[in-house]
């Protein structure tokens, strides 16, 4: 059984409701990549080099990224010719085990849930630059272990931004959440500190830092960020247990970029996706995987606080590609 039968099989063993969130939340990036692939096989009753060459405008166009697409298209060419596979529809299903095992493959071990430490609270850094859904994003995280009774801290260490540290505290007031937060232009850094001393006596299982959202140059943003990390390695000198770069699905290569940059300004264990169903280029979750080799651990579906899931590379490849089929 190809991967494509086989993702068919397995969704139906998934959470309907899981099921149902990549199903929409992918809807307009369906249509610009599985709704193509589709017309694409209907155009050529024979696979040729015209088919190729539109197949890698449209993995293209889907944001997939270069490295990546000729990857998936040398594989494919090669594959199809070993087998003698000239029907442009198997060369779709095929398209798909391409895509899972390039991801699979690609730099560090694919999880995604945060593993809690014992004894202390788990730190979590988030970064990322402004505009992507850092807050709310920070909300739907606090709000997910909440449902877990976990008792939380949120740090609020964007300082620069007008408005940043008002709009957590009205979050952190809605989920009944602890914050700390500083005033206006303080030093990231400061607030962190303090955020770290009220998590060491409040006996907290979780703290979610937040950290100013300027993009400037590499060296600036590498040392603010080693900053705040010294100052949580202070009070736990093996953390912060997780770096999370908070990405808008709707920015594209963009954002590809931007995980470039904070990848090398500091050690991402992870990439949350934001706004994948504003999105028609959904590609982009293999793009980063692909480039910058960290996995993507969360996705945002919607606009809800429970919007927030786990990534989940079958649900994802199912919406992407099959949908309803």
């Amino acid at each position: 059984m190809g991967l494509f039968s086989f993702l068919k099989e397995k969704i139906k063993g998934k959470n309907k409701s899981v099921k149902e969130k990549y199903v929409v939340g992918l809807t307009k990036s369906r249509a610009t990549f599985s709704d193509r692939l589709k017309a694409l096989s209907r155009r050529y009753e024979r696979i040729n080099e015209g088919y190729f060459q539109e197949l890698e405008d449209i993995l293209i166009e889907a944001d997939i990224g270069v490295k990546l697409v000729d990857d998936i298209i040398v594989a494919t060419k090669t594959e199809s010719a070993y087998q003698g596979i000239t029907d442009p529809t198997a060369i779709n299903e095929m398209l798909v085990d391409k895509m899972f095992i390039g991801y699979a493959q690609s730099g560090q071990d694919v999880h995604t849930e945060i593993t809690f430490k014992e004894g202390r609270p788990t730190i979590i850094l988030i970064v990322g630059v402004n505009g992507v859904g850092k807050t709310t994003t920070i909300a739907k995280l606090a709000h997910r272990y909440q449902k877990q009774h976990k008792k939380v801290l949120l740090v609020s260490g964007d300082t620069f931004r007008a408005g940043a540290q008002e709009q957590l505290g009205i979050w952190a007031k809605r989920l009944g959440a602890d914050i700390v937060s500083g005033r206006p232009g303080e030093d990231p850094a400061a607030v962190t500190y303090k955020g770290m001393e009220a998590a060491t006596a409040g006996h907290y299982d979780l703290v979610i830092v937040d950290t100013a959202g300027r993009l400037q140059t590499k060296a600036n943003l590498m040392a603010e960020l080693s900053k705040v990390r010294r100052t949580i390695a202070r009070f736990y000198t093996d953390a912060p247990d997780e770096v999370f770069l908070i990405i808008d699905a709707t920015t594209g290569q963009n954002g590809v970029f931007q995980a470039s940059a904070f990848a090398e300004a500091t050690g991402l264990t992870g990439v949350i996706i934001t706004k994948m169903d504003g999105t028609s280029k959904g590609g982009i979750i293999l793009a980063i995987r692909d480039q910058i080799g960290v996995p993507v651990r969360f996705i945002g579906l919607g606009e809800t606080l429970d919007d927030l899931d786990e990534f989940d590379l079958e649900s994802y490849l199912y919406g992407l590609c099959l949908g309803e089929d």
